[in-house]
Parts: C-alpha cells; structure tokens; sequence
C-alpha cells in the first residue's frame, strides 16, 4: 500500500534568545498557524503547521541547547530539542549576528554534525547590523549560512526555499491521498480513552498492544483493513496529555506524529472517556482538527459502565464544553465490549462522504438564492450588500465562495446563517465549511466621465435655474 508520509518538518534550534520563537511565529502567524500547547511539550517547545509557496510544513519550536549546563531546567529542554532534532527532516540553526558566534555555538554546531541531519545555519537579527557580521559565522563548517530578520521578516522567504526544497510539496501530498483509495482514518485523544482497544476490536485481532495504563502507544500505527466492502487504514496515535502530566525523562511520544497522522487522514475520530473529566484538552484537540479542515467524529467511550445520572451528566458536558458539537456527529461506544462500533463506522462513512463531496455551483447558487429570498442580508450605512453567486473554492477544509459587491460589512451572524444553509441542504455532516466573501471591482472605478460640449451647455442652464 502507498501511504502518505506526512508534512516535512523543521526543526528551529539554537542557543537561548537568538530570536527561535520570533521566528517560529513569523512562520506560523502567516496561514493562521496551529501551535499545539499540549502534551510533552516544555515551556520552550511548541509545534505549528505553515505553509509557504506550494509547501505544507510543520515547525518546532526548541528550548535553547545549553551544552555543560547543570541546571535541570536547561537539561530538560535541551533533551527535549534533541528529540525534535531526531524527528525532524531538517535543521535549522539559528545564529546571533549581534553578538557573534561563541563556544556554545561551536558546541551545538558539533553536536548537529555527529548527529548527520541536514543543518542550515541561519543568522538572525541583522537588522541594524553590517552584513559582514555574518561572515565569521563560515567557522562552523555547516555551509553558506542565510541571513535575516525573524522580527521584520527580511530573507525568511529566501531561507524557506532553501529549507524545503526537494522536500515533499502539498500538491505531492495531496496526490498521495488520491493514489491510496483507502478511507484514513485518525484516531486521537487523551491516554487510556481506548484508541488502540478500538482498533483492536474493528479489525477482531490485537493487533496493538492496549493496557490500562496511560502511554501504552508511543507512535502512530497504521493497520489496514476492510469493513463491509470499504478499505480503510485507521492510525492510532499516541494519547495527548496535559504538559503538567507528562514525566519528560521517561516518556518519549511525538506531537509530530499526531500532527501528521491528522494532516494525512480524511476523518478523524475524536476519542474521550465517559469517566474521565471532558474539557480543555480536548476541546484543543478539536479546534485542531477543525482548523485542518479535517472531518471529524465524536466517539464517547465506556458508556456501559456508567449509569444513567452519570451518562446525563456526560451529554451536558460535552455540550458546554466542547466546540463544534453543532456540526460534529457524536456517538457513544464501548471499545472493549464492542457496542456502538457499527454506529460509529457508518458515523465515519458519512462523513468521509462530506470530506470528499463535490458540490453543483447551480445548486450551491439555488440556495445562496433561496437563503437571501428567505431572509436579506441587513442594511449597513443605508445601502445592502448584494450577493450575487457561489461556487465552491476548495477541500480540506470546505470551501464555498460568494461573489457579491459590500461583502465585506456582511455581520458574522449572516455568514453563520448562510454557512448553515448550505450545511443543511447539502447533508454536510461533520467537516467545518469557510465561506469566503469577494466583492467584485468597480469596471468604473476610477474613471471620470467627460461631459460634451451639449452636455456642457445643459448642465450650465441647468444650474442658472439654481437658486444661490
């Protein structure tokens, strides 16, 4: 079977304050970027999904390599980045152009040589500073190192083309998918919620090794199977867990693998615990999927061994404190004992149907027509805006496109009314749907209608007969 690999990933690392996260920001800030404050992640880590040029990619946020340091904060964020330097496809180093280079530097520089990754030496904060400064920073022996400004944003996109190219391209990616034909399907959540008993359970075999203990999984696992004539690779994933929960110096499981395994899936079962306290966690975890454009499922595991009161309880919960829940399909099963599991593919099948749809512009503009006959878009500053047509922009997530003149003083709450009607006449189950306004150029704009000489004279007995 081909599969997809996932998004490249880079990995920003450095000494302390030589601008990672300035950077990482500037990288994840321009696509409205997902940073993951989650499990296994230290003060100083953090994880994001960017995009640039015809690139997808993730990018991970260092604590500063600290070589010879004694304090265990230090040690711990120095191993932590030395895990990310082991997942990642490529290195970033960044460098101090202000203060030059110094024996930490030499030291991490080493480190990465022995460590064989592709490293390209970046040297920040140049602004202000002659490009000379650079040129001492060719004593690492690491290559031609790139310069820029992280804050200002100078030579990022230069050092991007350098950083990616002959990496996988999102096209590529896409095409993956395409090729594989089978239904990919994620599994996620907190430890112990029972991905891996599920799995287990669909495809009548243990094929993963499931415990009653949190970090039984340490990766993503994909298995291969058929449900009623459907082909499907179902990916379980480590659990997420909150960061103050996490023993760093015992358990090693990638966030990276979760990203990806998200990113390379169709739909995406969200798994939570009717015992466990439903909340903060996993609501993070949704708004992750959703801000994908991943479908998604809402699977409420060990109904059976609560009672009634509880299982009131549970629904109100998942209510109030999850999003989403007005457009994602819940359904309770038990993983161990089976239950619901049915309920649930068909659940998933639906869904997959709504990822992978194919919407009819005459029909998306039946509705877009129907919608504004049924309730007109409200007057702002006297005039009302006028939407004209619709066509749909794209996948992953949904996109539909309106076309219309002052789209831009559309109110939320009209865009959620016209998000809701096309959800609800193309049976859209479980996938976020964007709507992206344009408004169309005035071919006028601009030009000043020259008056003839008749048209001259008339306007001038016109304004005799104006009163002064």
């Amino acid at each position: 079977m081909r599969t997809r690999a996932g998004l490249p990933t880079l990995a920003l690392v450095g000494r302390p304050n030589v601008g990672k996260s300035t950077l990482f920001n500037r990288l994840t800030g321009t696509r409205n970027a997902l940073v993951a404050d989650y499990a296994g992640l230290t003060r100083d880590r953090q994880y994001g999904v960017a995009a640039h040029a015809d690139w997808r990619f993730i990018v991970v946020d260092t604590g500063g390599l600290m070589p010879d340091d004694s304090d265990p904060l230090a040690a711990l964020a120095e191993s932590q980045a030395r895990i990310a330097i082991d997942e990642a496809d490529r290195v970033l180093l960044l460098l101090d152009a202000r203060s030059g280079i110094t024996a930490d530097d030499r030291a991490i520089a080493d480190f990465l040589r022995r460590e064989g990754k592709p490293v390209i030496p970046v040297v920040n904060k140049l602004d202000g500073v002659s490009e000379t400064a650079a040129w001492e920073f060719h004593e690492l022996g690491l290559g031609e190192p790139l310069k820029i400004s992280s804050e200002h944003g100078h030579g990022v996109s230069r050092m991007l083309m350098e950083a990616l190219d002959g990496l996988p391209e999102a096209a590529e990616l896409d095409q993956l998918d395409e090729d594989d034909g089978r239904i990919r399907v994620a599994i996620v959540g907190r430890p112990n919620v029972g991905k891996s008993t599920l799995v287990n359970k669909l495809i009548g075999e243990p094929r993963l090794l499931a415990a009653d203990m949190p970090g039984t999984t340490r990766d993503a696992i994909e298995v291969d199977f058929e449900h009623e004539g459907t082909e499907y690779t179902f990916i379980d994933t480590a659990g997420v867990r909150r960061r103050a929960r996490v023993r760093e110096a015992i358990e090693k499981f990638s966030i990276i693998k979760t990203l990806q395994a998200i990113d390379s899936a169709h739909v995406v079962i969200m798994m939570v615990d009717a015992h466990g306290d439903i909340g903060e966690q996993d609501a993070k975890l949704m708004g992750l999927i959703a801000e994908r454009g991943r479908g998604m499922v809402l699977a409420i595991n060990k109904w059976d061994a609560i009672d009634e009161e509880t299982r009131d309880r549970v629904r109100s919960e998942t209510g109030r404190r999850l999003p989403f829940t007005d457009f994602v399909p819940s359904v309770t099963i038990s993983a161990a004992r089976g239950s619901g599991l049915k309920s649930l593919m068909k659940r998933v099948e639906k869904v997959h149907e709504s990822v992978t749809a194919d919407l009819s512009t005459p029909e998306l503009n039946r509705v877009l027509s129907d919608a504004v006959a049924r309730h007109q878009p409200p007057a702002t500053v006297g005039r009302r805006t006028k939407l004209r047509f619709a066509h749909q922009g794209g996948k992953n997530p949904l996109q539909i496109v309106v076309h219309g003149n002052q789209t831009e003083r559309l109110p939320e709450s009209y865009k959620r009314y016209l998000v809701n009607c096309f959800r609800s006449h193309f049976n859209l189950s479980g996938i976020p749907v964007v709507l992206s306004l344009r408004t169309g150029d005035n071919p006028y704009k601009g030009r000043k209608n020259t008056l003839t000489q008749r048209q001259i004279k008339k306007r001038r007995r016109l304004m005799s007969h104006v009163k002064r």
